[in-house]
């Protein structure tokens, strides 16, 4: 099959996902354990400021979702962002951008999977770290490899435990700020400007943790991959994209209103495992039975669901990749159920060896491969909003081709996304827990950008032994004397 044709028909995939179903995988994607843990990093930086950097985040991944959501209702065909940099980029963009983001992708799955293994070993702490890690591994595995209708409906309870988590510690808290609990009074606001006040670390602390605040929202963009398997693309994907990322600006934003008004600030930077966690705080002061237990299980699912999510965009941006030929054939072919079990047990490989990296080597390597998957995340941002760019342009002429959902304010508002983007990305280098994203991440794109050299030799070099072998050999379907 051909790029164009794998364009037009999906790619041999399913279509058979919902609406309610692309909406909460792109709110699980993005919705991590960082918020149930305290969200202490960001906290660490900006204070009680961080409420309103999560907002300012939230603006851009909402330029960001409508980008994504124009373009993938135009061109609704497997290979996601990534087919549309090689539409619009050029094939060299495409490569880079689909290859890095699929090395992202599995590290951080990796991360995932030794992360839930942990969680595990909260109830049972004599447990080897290898035993739970295999079994989510298989578990993830065998979920991406069913039907991709039994994938989204694992994936929209995962996701439907984190959300109402969240929304019951939203709703507890409210309570809490302004009536209280039992014998507790109520909290009040004054943790917004007690310890130190809204912005204890100034201007410099909140453009900090704006590299905290923007990167809890990554995973908005996996939205676009369920383009070629959607019932309806053209009206649940929009639809999936918007509700996601305003569901999660509220989540994030109300969450930490929260999380600053019961617990100072000053405490929730010392948060290091669950039983310290806001959530559990709060959920033991309003007399919820074994609170530390309900946010283990709730962390867990999260853990579990971010790693299917990935891994379902993983294997997709696998076959897309072997479709343009970036890739071995074989990662390109799909089973009788539509599944790409090739790409899917592809990425499960690359997912093993990042869960043994992060097992093994927690210190030094993998630190490495994070920061490399973090600053090729980024870029993929960065990339997104410039094929927009293009994408506008080409419809500016050809008027007649006009998408069923527009980014409001473009191209104005694509450039200031991209540049908020670029000054993110630049401040990562600034944050010790972000240090090796430039060190790391440069090499890796350079490395796959210097592969495509290689690539595209070998396929120019296939195609003419091909065409030698058609025009000396009649059964092939062409011969010299064919035009």
């Amino acid at each position: 099959m051909t790029d164009n044709a794998a364009g037009r028909d999906g790619g041999g995939l399913d279509r058979s996902l919902g609406s309610r179903q692309i909406t909460m995988l792109a709110v699980g994607g993005a919705l991590g354990t960082g918020l149930f843990l305290g969200s202490s990093l960001a906290m660490s930086m900006a204070g009680p400021s961080v409420t309103v950097l999560y907002l300012v985040g939230a603006l851009c991944a909402i330029a960001l979702a409508y980008a994504l959501a124009e373009m993938t209702s135009a061109h609704p065909e497997a290979g996601g962002f990534g087919r549309l940099a090689d539409r619009y980029l050029g094939p060299l963009a495409g490569y880079v951008q689909r290859w890095c983001y699929w090395g992202c992708l599995v590290v951080t799955i990796g991360g995932e999977i030794v992360a839930a293994g942990i969680y595990l070993r909260f109830w049972w702490p004599d447990l080897p770290l290898w035993i739970p890690v295999v079994i989510f591994t298989v578990f993830i595995t065998l979920v991406n490899c069913a039907a991709v209708s039994v994938f989204g409906e694992v994936e929209y309870w995962f996701a439907l435990i984190k959300v109402l988590a969240v929304v019951l510690f939203i709703g507890f808290g409210v309570t809490f700020i302004f009536f209280g609990a039992g014998e507790h009074p109520a909290a009040g606001l004054g943790g917004w400007t007690e310890h130190g006040g809204f912005a204890p670390n100034g201007l410099k602390g909140m453009l900090l943790a704006l590299t905290v605040t923007t990167l809890a929202y990554g995973g908005t963009e996996a939205v676009a991959m369920t383009a070629a398997e959607s019932k309806n693309p053209g009206r649940d994907v929009p639809r999936a994209a918007r509700g996601a990322v305003l569901r999660l600006l509220l989540f994030y934003v109300l969450g930490t209103a929260v999380i600053v008004s019961i617990m100072p600030w000053t405490e929730t930077v010392q948060v290091s495992g669950v039983q310290q966690s806001p959530f559990v705080r709060l959920f033991s002061l309003i007399g919820v039975p074994a609170a530390a237990d309900l946010m283990n299980a709730v962390v867990l699912t999260a853990a579990l669901s971010a790693a299917n999510i990935n891994l379902y965009v993983a294997s997709r941006m696998m076959h897309s990749l072997s479709l343009s030929g970036y890739a071995p054939r074989a990662l390109g072919r799909t089973s009788d159920r539509k599944i790409p079990l090739p790409a899917v047990l592809a990425s499960a490989v690359g997912l093993i060896a990042a869960s043994v990296v992060s097992a093994v080597s927690p210190d030094t390597a993998f630190p490495v491969l994070l920061g490399a998957a973090l600053f090729t995340g980024m870029v993929t941002w960065l990339l997104i909003f410039a094929t927009h760019f293009a994408f506008r342009r080409a419809q500016a002429e050809d008027p007649t081709r006009r998408p069923t959902v527009r980014l409001p304010g473009a191209p104005v508002t694509t450039a200031l996304a991209m540049t908020f983007t670029l000054l993110v990305l630049v401040l990562t280098g600034f944050v010790d827990a972000f240090s090796l994203a430039w060190q790391a991440g440069v090499p890796f794109i350079a490395m796959v950008a210097l592969s495509y050299v290689l690539v595209t030799h070998r396929r120019q070099r296939t195609a003419v032994t091909e065409r030698r072998a058609e025009t000396v050999d009649p059964a092939a379907g062409a011969t010299s004397g064919r035009p």
